[in-house]
């Protein structure tokens, strides 16, 4: 009987040799996209990545001779201007609220009269409102997505909104020196603080919608200070209102001219120095303007805010430095010429000057230039490295 299986005459199964050149080519190609990854990642401030993103999102776009798209805007060059999600929103006193894309489509608009409009923006999200007034509209998504009108009796002092669209709004009430309204994504009051022993300039709520920053102003031992309150939103023992701090920190006299709450922690920009507050309370860094002039600033920027100092209120002659979460600076730049406007974002900062605009990153390292935009006024960073100039009426965009 003829054996098929196991018998002796069979010849031993032949082992399949491994391919040595085509295990060394698919290890050399892992460790390839390792090192290319951590490349990426230590070096990503110094290679072009966003050169090629910005090709191809603008790459239908149409553009002028200058090789810049361009629109025009209602209102002219009154009123303030933001960046929301790559496109451009306008508030001004007479002309209300208008948001255009980046080839100037006008996608919404509101006719509300507001005397002293304050514009407000974080991530995808905008809080327009009127400062002393009662009107608040919030933007997303090109459209308005929530509005707030408040009693005559309660005006409204200041409002800012995080990235996923949480309202920190502070009002005026009777009986008390300020009180703050937290709005979570939904649109529902879920907090309440009211202080009457120290007026409430600002609020910001964290960027994981877990506490609250209050920027109070008083005395403290006699002496004037900023204080900054933490609450926590998490805390299941709140019930509607809460009056006491769960942590808080001391600017002493340092004036608070504007607040942002980012991964890094509160930014509070002072009148006499830069602050970063820690969500537990702790001065995690600052730094001092060592007796010169805060002419202008911009604290979108990645990690880093951006100052223009100058050593007197007038002339021409300022320095421009970005500074980190540490209160170190990490880069700086002399300027003898009028700089007419600054703006940070992401890991870029823009310098206009007369006839000039400038991109640097965030060490203050030369990245784009454009010559003859004389008609331009002020100037708009955007996260992607392009620009928006704008004028009387005219906006541009500068796509390096």
């Amino acid at each position: 009987m003829e054996m098929i299986m196991g018998g002796k005459g069979s010849p031993p199964p032949q082992k399949k040799k491994s391919n040595l050149f085509v295990r060394l080519m698919a290890f050399l190609a892992t460790a390839a996209l390792i090192l290319g990854a951590v490349a990426l990642v230590a070096y990503r401030d110094k290679l072009n990545i966003d050169a090629l993103k910005r090709w191809y999102t603008y790459r239908n776009l149409e553009r002028s001779e200058s090789g810049q798209a361009e629109f025009y805007v209602d209102g002219g060059f009154s009123g303030l201007y933001a960046n929301l999600d790559g496109d451009l929103i306008c508030c001004s006193a007479g002309s209300g609220v208008r948001l255009y894309s980046d080839s100037g489509v006008l996608y919404a608009t509101c006719a509300a009269n507001l005397e002293e409009p304050m514009l407000d923006v974080s991530g995808k999200y905008a809080a327009v409102y009127d400062a002393g007034g009662r009107e608040l509209f919030l933007y997303a998504q090109r459209e308005e997505v929530f509005s707030l009108s408040l009693p005559a009796e309660q005006p409204l002092i200041s409002a800012g909104v995080n990235q996923h669209g949480w309202l920190a709004v502070v009002t005026q009430e009777s009986g008390y020196k300020g009180a703050v309204t937290v709005y979570n994504g939904s649109h529902q009051a879920v907090m309440k603080v009211r202080l009457s022993s120290r007026f409430v300039l600002d609020a910001a709520v964290s960027p994981d919608t877990r506490s609250l920053a209050v920027l109070t102003v008083g005395l403290s031992g006699g002496s004037f200070d900023c204080q900054v309150y933490f609450y926590r939103l998490d805390r299941v023992d709140r019930g509607g209102e809460d009056n006491q701090p769960d942590w808080s920190c001391s600017l002493e006299n340092n004036t608070v001219l504007d607040l942002r709450w980012d991964g890094s922690g509160i930014w509070a920009l002072g009148e006499s120095a830069l602050c970063v507050v820690s969500p537990d309370g702790t001065l995690t860094g600052s730094y001092s303007y060592d007796g010169s002039y805060l002419k202008a600033f911009s604290l979108e920027g990645e990690d880093s805010a951006a100052l223009l100092l100058g050593r007197y209120r007038a002339g021409s002659s300022a320095q421009l430095l970005t500074v980190g979460r540490d209160g170190e600076v990490r880069g700086s730049l002399e300027f003898q010429e009028q700089v007419l406007s600054i703006s940070a974002a992401g890991r870029y900062v823009a310098v206009l000057t007369a006839g000039r605009v400038d991109i640097y990153d965030r060490t203050l390292e030369s990245y784009a230039s454009l010559e003859n935009v004389h008609a331009a006024r002020r100037v708009i960073m955007r996260t992607d490295g392009t620009a928006l100039l704008l004028g009387a009426g005219t906006v541009w965009l500068f796509i390096p």
